[in-house]
């Protein structure tokens, strides 16, 4: 029977809940922009075709949930800096200015709120400052030489950049798609371009995601008995069960529908099976959020006792 030695931080796990919603608005509005629009918001001639308009819709509204994720980032960070503080017996003014990290993370959300909202604005110059801002926001342990402060962040943008832009394609995408006043098959053949734009980075997301996944995972756990021996390993079968759900879901999306595409109905079957996706993957999220608030079983190892230094004898 497994006993829970620590009680689940219900709070803590609702934080870092919030705090994926985040993640996965904001990196969803980058990798939508930065693949699925890559070259269709290129300098555009006057004047502007329907579609052209289309495009410069949907952008806008990937900003808007992109601005979205980052406002719940910072608000996050400046809710947990008066913890930091006071853990380094230090006003938060002095942990701002006098901590390289910190700074570069305050300095790197404001940046992604700016660009977010300039890109909103359809101000296309917002959308390199966004990136900037999320992307080296979630790595900045690299600017500071922490390589290993790395894996985590890749593991969850990763996700941001399959979840987070899958969900961006749904409502900015086509949504936007089939609501303009583009032909029926203009829509069906805009939609397909869309999806076909987002195939790429769904499997190189989702690659980075797996590799970096398992790593996360083995360092966590600490050994292999603790997968079905312990509270996490418990919670990361169940996170593992969902997980492979979703890939199925996308498998057949990528298989069965994604050929299809081209009508206006092959789109909007599409739109919901990638919704359906979309539910199951926020089921992880749960989990995941759960999983985080438990201690890991390779910090609650006993560590092997030293022996007692020797000491001198006494000269008296």
């Amino acid at each position: 029977m497994m006993i829970l030695q620590q009680p689940i931080s219900w709070s803590e796990a609702a934080v870092e809940l919030i705090g994926f919603v985040g993640t996965f608005l904001a990196a969803g509005a980058i990798g939508f922009r930065y693949s699925v629009l890559s070259h269709r918001l290129a300098p555009p001639p006057a004047p502007l075709s329907e579609e052209r308009q289309m495009h410069e819709t949907a952008a806008a509204k990937a900003a808007m949930l992109g601005f979205i994720g980052a406002l719940i980032a910072i608000v996050l960070l400046f809710g947990n800096l008066p913890q930091q503080a006071a853990r380094q017996h230090v006003g938060i003014p002095q942990l701002i200015t006098h901590s390289g990290t910190v700074m570069a993370q305050v300095a790197l959300a404001i940046l992604a709120i700016a660009g977010f909202v300039l890109a909103w604005v359809r101000v296309n110059a917002g959308w390199p400052l966004a990136a900037a801002g999320v992307v080296a926001g979630a790595l900045r342990a690299a600017f500071f030489g922490q390589w290993l402060r790395l894996i985590n962040p890749i593991h969850r943008l990763a996700a941001g950049f399959w979840i987070g832009t899958l969900f961006v394609l749904v409502i900015a995408g086509l949504g936007t798609v089939a609501r303009s006043r583009l032909s029926s098959s203009d829509r069906g053949r805009a939609a397909a371009d869309m999806v076909n734009a987002f195939s790429l980075l769904a499997l190189v997301s989702f690659a980075a995601l797996a590799i970096f996944g398992v790593i996360t995972a083995w360092r966590h756990l600490g050994a292999l008995h603790a997968l079905w021996a312990t509270p996490y390993g418990y919670a990361l079968i169940a996170k593992l069960g969902v997980v492979a759900f979703v890939i199925a879901l996308g498998a057949f999306n990528w298989r069965r529908q994604k050929p299809l595409l081209g009508i206006e109905e092959a789109s909007t079957v599409l739109r919901r099976s990638a919704t359906a996706e979309l539910a199951v993957a926020s089921i992880v999220l749960v989990i995941t959020a759960i999983l985080v608030s438990l201690p890991a079983p390779s910090e609650s190892r006993p560590q092997p006792k030293r022996a007692p230094a020797a000491t001198a004898p006494s000269t008296q």
